[in-house]
């Protein structure tokens, strides 16, 4: 009996934290406030909103995902790459001494 209930319990917290973890993944989805805030307008446009509840849904979907942007900054800071995104930039600077007397060819691709 307390092995049945061992794995009822077990079952039953594993199942609750994927559920957590979806719910969690749902919530902090940069894409998915952007849909929200696609449909939020759509709705304004055909007139199912009013232009207040329209800034209402704006207001809570900028906070939020200032508030990712925030949580990413951090994690990226402490040394964590995400690139989730999709897109990235890299900056790279040059340095040397322009005076070593003449130039370099070009290497060729795969070097």
């Amino acid at each position: 009996m307390i092995i049945l209930d061992d794995l009822l319990i077990g079952g039953l917290r594993f199942v609750l934290d994927k559920v957590a973890s979806a719910v969690d993944a749902e919530m902090n989805d940069a894409d998915r406030l952007r849909e929200d805030l696609l449909a939020a307008q759509m709705q304004l446009e055909l007139g199912e909103i009013t232009d207040e509840e329209f800034a209402e849904v704006e207001s809570e979907v900028l906070v939020r995902m200032r508030e990712l942007r925030e949580q990413r900054g951090g994690a990226q800071a402490a040394g964590a790459v995400s690139l989730a995104g999709g897109s990235f930039g890299v900056d790279v600077t040059f340095g040397g001494d322009d005076s070593e007397g003449g130039s370099r060819p070009p290497r060729p691709p795969g070097e």
